[in-house]
């Protein structure tokens, strides 16, 4: 069992804009790739981290399947319009995965 994280730094003010769009993604988009309720969860930067920092992660079986819910998000047109839509709200380049593995 794997851990995927993705973490992304909102720009000042947009924090709860982009929690906001999280969330869309969490209930329309996640369960096309097989990524239903209960697999994710959603995190805010508090204490010893930046306030900026919203980090989306995803209990997934294996790298293979990581592997195929990237693949299947390129092909959802809807994944690509929120992505457009989440651009003006993060600081450009600050988007990065993190893969743990679950002992």
């Amino acid at each position: 069992m794997l851990l995927a994280r993705w973490q992304v730094d909102a720009r000042f003010g947009q924090k709860q804009a982009v929690i906001d769009l999280l969330k869309t993604w969490e209930r329309d988009i996640a369960p096309q790739i097989g990524w239903g309720p209960g697999r994710g969860r959603l995190l805010s930067g508090s204490i010893g981290t930046s306030e900026a920092t919203i980090e989306h992660e995803w209990l997934v079986e294996d790298l293979g399947e990581l592997g195929r819910a990237w693949e299947a998000l390129g092909r959802i047109e809807a994944h690509r319009h929120w992505a457009k839509g989440l651009e003006p709200l993060i600081v450009s380049g600050s988007a990065r995965w993190q893969i743990l593995r679950v002992v």
